[in-house]
């Protein structure tokens, strides 16, 4: 007998034991529940639909329940569900990391499997850090760009400087430096600085999110300016650590947005997209350089980082579905019509004197409104109800509204998109 679920007081028996995230529940209203989700849209508890212009916080860009992927994940439950990674194997793995390796930027070469984006950035800075203990480098600082964000643990945390989220942790950090973001006119500025700190000899890696800050309110970097900050590092034994863990498959108009520059990272830090919003998973990969730093006949120079969960094989093959849908000519005829349409959506803004610093970069679009508002507070969470209310899903940051809709987002979804932003600009004048 099919199991019938009882929807009517959701709200109600949440409020009793969950805690949620980036949440304060003595001033956060109810938590509305989603029953169900298929490609764009979101179904809630009585029957309402919403537009999720964000993908679900970037992850389900192949849209949600998408059948190639639950039918893989499906076939692959029936033959091997989990099994320990140390000292196991297993054939998605395999599959995936040979797929992997194929879109990942030049020079990736191996892959270290992880949880979830945190602990994806977790290991790529345990990575830079250990690189040079093993190589007998007395560097123990970890270089980051302002206002990055890069995850919520320990190390993680260290490297974000976004101090909304780090609160009572912050005297528990690894040593950080940080540089401004290029914007293209501070450029040489950023790099005098740079040559300061690295003259020091005591930085192991620098981590940054290459073209976006997601965090930061979709800030743009300048890109020839990133290219030369990576450039100085890497002649300096800096390793390049690239967190794509938002920007990674396809949301820049590439497979990485590392391919948008000509200088590489040593290290990539993914999740999010990687398994198309189905299940949690992150991996972490690396050049040659960087794991043969770690292979050594001495047993504490390995990596000695590991999840329950690493490589599950059902998160595997969701990864692997994913993987072929962003190659097919279908998903990339999606991406470059959905950045297409950004485009020309930019244009109309820029005509817009309420609108600030309109931006886009393949379906990622974001701006400001000209109106004074905290990131986070009663004005933005007018601005959340705004597009709720029209049953579109958004998270504003502040006075930053942003887009990041699913590939498969038609023309149509688009222009309501568009038309609902439209909205809110006029509705909301400074």
């Amino acid at each position: 007998m099919q199991k019938v679920t009882n929807t009517s007081n959701l709200r109600q028996r949440d409020g009793k034991h969950l805690w949620h995230p980036l949440t304060q529940h003595k001033v956060s209203s109810e938590m509305l529940p989603i029953t169900k989700a298929s490609g764009v849209i979101l179904t809630d508890d009585e029957g309402r639909e919403y537009i999720d212009g964000i993908s679900s916080w970037y992850t389900a860009v192949y849209g949600h329940c998408n059948p190639h992927i639950t039918g893989k994940v499906a076939a692959q439950m029936q033959q091997l569900d989990q099994v320990v990674f140390s000292g196991f194997t297993h054939e998605p793995a395999i599959e995936l990391s040979e797929a992997l390796i194929k879109i990942l930027p030049e020079g990736q070469q191996k892959l270290f499997f992880n949880d979830n984006g945190s602990t994806a950035t977790e290991i790529g800075i345990k990575m830079a850090l250990q690189y040079h203990h093993n190589l007998g480098n007395d560097r123990k600082v970890m270089l980051a760009f302002e206002n990055g964000f890069h995850g919520d643990t320990f190390g993680a945390m260290s490297v974000s400087g976004l101090s909304v989220y780090n609160g009572a942790f912050e005297d528990h950090f690894i040593r950080v430096e940080r540089i401004p973001v290029p914007d293209g006119t501070n450029n040489k500025a950023i790099l005098d600085q740079l040559e300061t700190l690295l003259s020091k000899g005591n930085i192991a890696g620098f981590i940054y999110e290459p073209l976006i800050q997601g965090a930061a309110a979709m800030k743009f970097h300048d890109a020839e300016g990133l290219n030369a900050i990576l450039k100085l590092c890497r002649q300096r034994e800096v390793l390049l650590v690239a967190d794509e863990v938002m920007t990674g498959f396809g949301k820049t108009g590439t497979y990485f947005a590392s391919d948008h520059i000509a200088e590489k990272p040593d290290v990539i830090c993914m999740s999010k997209a990687l398994t198309a919003g189905l299940l949690p998973m992150g991996l972490t990969s690396c050049s040659q350089k960087v794991y043969d730093a770690f292979y050594s006949d001495e047993i504490a120079k390995g990596l000695f980082h590991g999840h329950t969960y690493t490589a599950n094989p059902l998160a595997c093959a969701a990864a692997l579905a994913g993987i072929e849908l962003l190659t097919s000519e279908e998903i990339q005829q999606n991406i470059h019509r959905i950045s297409e349409s950004n485009k020309k959506f930019i244009l109309e803004l820029k005509q817009n004197q309420q609108v600030l610093n309109p931006r886009s970069m393949g379906v990622i679009l974001a701006f400001e409104l000209d109106v004074k508002m905290e990131r986070y507070g009663n004005q933005r969470n007018k601005l959340f109800s705004f597009f709720m209310d029209r049953r579109l899903f958004l998270r504003p940051l502040g006075n930053t509204i942003y887009i990041v809709p699913p590939y498969i987002t038609s023309e149509a979804q688009m222009s309501d998109i568009y038309q609902l932003l439209q909205e809110c600009i006029d509705q909301f004048q400074a």
